[in-house]
């Protein structure tokens, strides 16, 4: 569909190569001689709001003008989503399409969906490295029904000790265990100590199929967006550092990233306002 506003550059490109009147162009390019005319008039604010644009653009380069326009409500701004859209293109701002792979969905009758806040935690690594190229791997902790991300541990190596290390301090830190485990079929997940940690803890191990990650997809949701917003747009220097970003990031994620799926509160409002509303009415 062509726009107004290229249908009136056609219509001026027409009438300065081939001199033709105004009447005639609008005809040719099937635009109302009132619209060729208009002129919009541009706000006091809109100056600021796209300079504004631009800054958040450039500081969340994977954020999407509704996500941008979630985060301006909450700053203040009174605007409705069309005119951020509008403004969004008119600046020449866009998020890059992923193709995504085409896979076969497997339907597995015994998966379980989480119902409440701690219901189903889904536990996954990402690899990714320092400046120098001595690898990272980073252990995600997810709650599947509130979208926080319980952590986002990194170190050279990640054995399956380790990996209840994090899961002890995560638990320490909730005041509760997860009633499921979600988790694929990596060494460090079957292993026996991770197994009986949780038979201890009385956590239910919920092993996917192998060859099937779409089964842990809340999860490997969180991965992409850790990597596109946060991996593939900075270069640790040392373990250390990757830490400090890592956990600003996951608190960045919680407490002030709208998350689409929670309509656009963020994971740390929408488990507030859950528990909230779902506490058991005074006797």
């Amino acid at each position: 569909m062509v726009t107004p506003r290229r249908r009136r550059l056609a219509a001026v490109g027409l009438q300065d190569r081939f001199g033709v009147s105004e009447r005639r162009a609008c005809a040719v390019v099937a635009q109302h001689r009132s619209t060729q005319r208009h002129q919009r008039l541009r706000r006091f604010d809109e100056e600021h709001l796209r300079r504004r644009l631009q800054a958040m653009s450039t500081k969340f380069p994977r954020y999407g003008y509704r996500r941008i326009h979630a985060l301006l409500i909450r700053e203040g701004y009174q605007c409705n989503r069309k005119r951020i859209q509008r403004l969004w293109r008119d600046e020449g701002l866009h998020v890059p399409r992923r193709r995504p792979r085409r896979r076969k969905h497997r339907h597995n009758p015994h998966r379980v969906s989480a119902a409440h806040p701690d219901h189903v935690w889904a536990i996954d690594f990402v690899f990714d490295e320092t400046a120098e190229g001595r690898p990272v791997k980073i252990l995600n902790v997810t709650d599947e029904f509130t979208r926080e991300a319980l952590a986002c541990s990194p170190a050279r190596r990640i054995s399956a000790e380790q990996t209840i290390a994090i899961l002890d301090a995560v638990t320490d830190e909730r005041g509760t265990t997860p009633r499921f485990l979600r988790m694929d079929n990596g060494p460090e997940f079957v292993a026996n100590a991770l197994v009986a940690w949780c038979r201890s803890k009385h956590i239910n191990a919920s092993y996917i199929d192998p060859g099937s990650p779409w089964q842990n997809g809340f999860v490997e949701s969180f991965n992409g967006h850790l990597r596109r917003e946060l991996l593939e747009m900075e270069s640790f220097n040392s373990l250390f550092e990757a830490q400090l970003l890592l956990e600003d990031w996951r608190l960045q994620y919680n407490h002030y990233r709208p998350h689409q799926s929670l309509s656009y509160q963020t994971p740390a409002e929408y488990a507030h306002r859950w528990r909230t509303d779902n506490q058991p009415e005074l006797s």
